[in-house]
């Protein structure tokens, strides 16, 4: 594992905008599937709002195998969607879903702690955002007390499935190596989330203003919004692949 430096984690956004720009029409097909599917998922019974937070790991392994297909010069094909559904990791990404599951839940019902329960109320669906009774005074405020109570989890479950995909690690030792590897080049991951933060929410607020004041219509510039922020979705996930690599090394 790698110690790196804060700049690694402006690079690595930088190196997610290089992949996605070799072969955009194919992430985007591969991306629009995966919404597709989840959409699909979601609307079974009882367990449809489950399922997809369960499957993050085995879908991002579809995007993890684009970015390698990318740089070896591979096409990007849609059955890639399904990679994880092939591997023998399967089983530990399944378990490493739930632990998603678990954790998020934690997370959330924590906040109760700063709002008395309003978060999670609004998360569950007893609550809507519109509604008149919702107090937003302490919203803000519970929902950075989740942020930061999930964190630790964050960090383990970063690399967690590349490591159990490509490095055959089990569940438990993959989510070690890879909260350690994170907290090792802490610098380059807070540089890399604050650059995001920056990319992906002060980037559309900025287009967004300058196309109401152009154009005055709020329909028109939701539209054109919209393909903005798959792009920067897509470039996201395509940064995720270049966090693995210059941590673990590229896949043989």
């Amino acid at each position: 594992m790698e110690r790196l430096p804060a700049s690694a984690g402006v690079q690595w956004i930088r190196d997610g905008f290089a992949l996605f720009r070799k072969q955009p029409s194919e992430l985007s097909m591969l991306f629009l599937l995966y919404m597709l599917l989840m959409f699909s998922l979601s609307l079974i019974p009882l367990v449809g709002q489950l399922l997809p937070l369960l499957l993050v790991p085995a879908f991002s392994m579809a995007f993890m195998q684009a970015c390698a297909d990318i740089e070896a010069g591979r096409k990007v094909r849609p059955n890639l969607l399904l990679t994880a559904f092939r591997s023998p990791a399967l089983g530990t990404l399944l378990r490493l879903g739930a632990l998603y599951l678990l954790a998020a839940i934690a997370a959330v019902a924590a906040s109760a702690l700063i709002d008395g329960g309003t978060f999670w109320k609004l998360m569950s669906g007893q609550l809507k955002p519109d509604d008149e009774s919702v107090p937003a005074s302490g919203l803000p405020l519970a929902i950075l007390f989740s942020a930061l109570v999930y964190l630790p989890f964050a960090m383990g479950f970063w690399h967690a499935a590349p490591l159990a995909t490509w490095q055959k690690m089990g569940l438990f030792k993959a989510i070690f190596y890879s909260f350690f590897a994170v907290r090792r080049s802490g610098k380059a991951f807070l540089a890399y989330a604050l650059g995001w933060i920056v990319v992906g929410i002060a980037l559309p607020a900025i287009v967004s203003a300058v196309l109401g004041l152009l154009l005055g219509k709020t329909l028109v510039t939701v539209m054109l919004l919209m393909p903005l922020s798959v792009i920067l979705t897509l470039v996201m996930y395509c940064s995720f692949y270049p966090t693995y690599i210059a941590v673990f090394g590229r896949q043989e």
